[in-house]
C-alpha cells in the first residue's frame, strides 16, 4: 500500500523532487484528458451510432489506457488523489 502524500492536491513544485512534479503535472493532464475521451465515447455508445465492433475497440482501447495510468502512476509513486489538483476557489480539477 502506498503512503498518503501530504501535497495531495497540489502539485509539487520542490526544486529537489522536480520530476515528480513534473511528473504529477504531466499525468494530471493525461488523466483529465483520458476521462474527458471516455465521457466522449459513453455518449458515443448511448447514442448507437457505433458498431457492435467498433464499441469493443473503444472499451479495449479505454482500458487498457487506464492500465497504463496506474503503471505510470506506481512508477512515480503517485496514486489518484495525487492527481486531483486544488484549484482554489475552483475547487478540485478531477
Amino acid at each position: 500500500m502506498q503512503q498518503h502524500n501530504p501535497t495531495s492536491g497540489r502539485i509539487n513544485v520542490d526544486p529537489d523532487n522536480a520530476e515528480q512534479g513534473i511528473a504529477q503535472l504531466v499525468l494530471t493532464v493525461v488523466e483529465l484528458l483520458r476521462q474527458i475521451v471516455e465521457r466522449h465515447a459513453m455518449r458515443r455508445v448511448e447514442g448507437g451510432t457505433l458498431t457492435d465492433e467498433q464499441v469493443e475497440n473503444l472499451g479495449v482501447a479505454l482500458m487498457n489506457l487506464e492500465e497504463k495510468m496506474e503503471e505510470l502512476k506506481d512508477v512515480f509513486g503517485l496514486d489518484a488523489e495525487d492527481l486531483n489538483i486544488d484549484l482554489g476557489p475552483l475547487g478540485n480539477l478531477l
